[in-house]
């Protein structure tokens, strides 16, 4: 199992996941033919992928959606709250197969467990992507961490998780009152210190790899992002490989079929 964070921010966010014949886009926020640049830089192309899977319907999610699923023939799954959303911008898809929160889905030989998280959009989910013998977990824009997304993100091998803004430099920066309020409230984005928090919580023992996405360009700082995972790791012997995604290119491709199956 294999996967690869193409790019991650306000102007954009795409994952790409692999588990044998199975090649998943989750999101496509980036124009069709900035998706394929992203998707040849790691040796794959659009005409290889088996699907998307779609978070919710802001645009930095589902900007290339509907022009792949077009152009390549490929069946798009959402749930019925975030196509209607989206629908109009998406526009006509090759395939709308629609699921159900909460409610696991076969997927070509892989499981798929979309879970509720708190977003200001119609239906927000993350993803658990099950091959079987190793999972991969994806949680972006959420305002809040849940006991959900513990339960279901502990034993995950990958986890892609945002860590969205630095308080500080929310409060001091140039958005206006009512968008600060937004992105920090409980439907909005997780702020560095949270996450890294509920990281460094999560206690199923499997973890290899954290990607922490999602970072925004005008209220953080990698290097902000970075001294709060030292803060909360620094004490743990099993600290996981982390990663810092970013909005300009793919993050390292990771391959998990490597990895030791701890549980």
């Amino acid at each position: 199992m294999r996967f690869c964070v193409l790019g991650s921010g306000s102007r954009g966010n795409c994952t790409y996941i692999e588990a044998g014949a199975t090649r998943l886009l989750i999101d496509a926020g980036f124009s069709g033919k900035e998706i394929a640049r992203r998707l040849a830089l790691i040796g794959r192309s659009p005409e290889q992928l088996t699907a998307i899977l779609v978070t919710h319907e802001h645009n930095d999610h589902i900007a290339g959606v509907g022009v792949l699923s077009r152009r390549f023939e490929l069946p798009v799954y959402a749930n019925q709250g975030t196509h209607l959303a989206a629908e109009r911008r998406v526009g006509k898809l090759f395939t709308l197969r629609e699921f159900s929160t909460g409610q696991r889905f076969n997927l070509v030989g892989v499981e798929v467990h979309p879970f509720a998280i708190s977003h200001d959009t119609a239906d927000p989910v993350g993803f658990v992507v099950d091959s079987g013998s190793r999972s991969i977990g994806y949680c972006t824009d959420t305002g809040r961490v849940t006991k959900l997304m513990a339960h279901l993100l502990g034993r995950c091998h990958g986890l892609i998780l945002e860590a969205n803004h630095d308080p500080r430099m929310l409060k001091d920066g140039p958005y206006p009152l009512s968008l600060k309020q937004r992105v920090g409230s409980s439907r909005g984005h997780l702020a560095n210190a949270d996450a890294a928090s509920f990281a460094r919580q999560l206690d199923g023992g499997a973890l290899q790899t954290l990607i922490l996405a999602h970072l925004s360009e005008t209220n953080n700082h990698p290097d902000l992002v970075a001294e709060e995972v030292r803060k909360k790791f620094n004490d743990y012997s099993a600290r996981p490989e982390i990663i810092l995604a970013t909005q300009s290119g793919p993050c390292p491709f990771i391959d998990l079929s490597s990895i030791p199956n701890s549980l």
